[in-house]
């Protein structure tokens, strides 16, 4: 385990969320301001390349967050952009060629646009709104957006420190995946033929505040998953290994030098974590680690 970056907790650069590029290069999502910090710094998309250059790749304004991001099969950007009460801005966006953003996804004022997947035929943007128990879908081209699949297992709980439900979003193996932040589920739910969302299946639960997530390999269903704990003080930091028969166990925890952490992603036998770093002294980084398949796929169904 190592820290491939460190980041500015007072200037905003907390990272929330982060896409693994095939040249090396990861893109994150820096959240500007947090539930518990003061709103004084807008948030930041960033890559970071293979030799540690850094690049702003689009920017919002104070007040808002830039949640989920995702890459289409062509390369596309996809970012989200949380812009709470601001209904001409709320939405989901994508990095044009000249660098410029357009807004492909407009949602109300009152959505929570958070994790985000573009199916395999990349075709179809996915959006996790973590205040109205939805996933909406719109074309990666643009247009209307449709609740694809509202339910009360993506909604949030309304007394929880930070009521956030449906998080973490990504397509694999001709499913949605999704946790739960606040009831602390992973969630699999097919994309039927048609294109509607087939049964909710519970993957695993009892997992307090489970962030973003990431798979072993692209054909496997051994899943990553952060779990934030620290960022409403509400559980461990860890990242755990949940296998398709719903056991889990964890592979890193605050004693690796975990911090808030919030998403994952895998690029060949490399796992990527971000860490928020909200409790003080704040400690806002990227870690990197080598990944053991032999020991994790030991005696395990996958």
């Amino acid at each position: 385990m190592r820290t491939a970056a460190t980041f500015y907790f007072a200037a905003g650069e907390i990272p929330e969320n982060i896409t693994a590029n095939p040249d090396g290069s990861v893109t994150l999502s820096m959240l500007g301001s947090c539930a518990v910090c003061e709103r004084t710094h807008g948030p930041e998309l960033m890559r970071i390349g293979a030799s540690g250059q850094r690049t702003v790749l689009a920017t919002g304004q104070v007040g808002e967050a830039i949640s989920g991001n995702a890459r289409g099969a062509d390369g596309t950007v996809y970012y989200a952009l949380w812009a709470p009460g601001n209904a001409d801005r709320n939405g989901v966006y994508k990095l044009l060629a000249d660098g410029a953003s357009q807004r492909v996804a407009a949602l109300p004022a009152d959505s929570g646009p958070n994790g985000l997947a573009v199916d395999s035929a990349g075709r179809t943007l996915y959006i996790a709104d973590s205040l109205k128990g939805t996933i909406w879908s719109v074309p990666v081209s643009g247009g209307s957006v449709t609740p694809w699949l509202t339910d009360a297992a993506l909604a949030p709980v309304p007394t929880e420190a930070l009521p956030i439900g449906a998080n973490g979003l990504r397509f694999h193996n001709g499913a949605l995946w999704i946790s739960n932040f606040n009831k602390g589920t992973l969630l699999r739910v097919p994309v039927t033929a048609t294109g509607k969302a087939g049964p909710i299946r519970v993957v695993a639960g009892g997992l307090p505040n489970i962030d973003d997530l990431s798979f072993l390999t692209p054909w496997s269903d051994v899943v990553f998953a952060a779990q934030n704990g620290s960022s409403s003080q509400n559980g461990p930091d860890r990242v755990v290994v949940i296998y398709p028969d719903g056991t889990e166990k964890a592979v890193l925890t605050s004693a690796d030098g975990l911090a808030s952490p919030s998403a994952t992603a895998v690029l060949g036998d490399r796992l990527y974590i971000t860490d928020g770093g909200v409790p003080e002294p704040h400690d806002p980084k990227l870690q990197t680690a080598r990944i053991n398949f032999p020991a994790l796929l030991a005696g395990a169904a996958h």
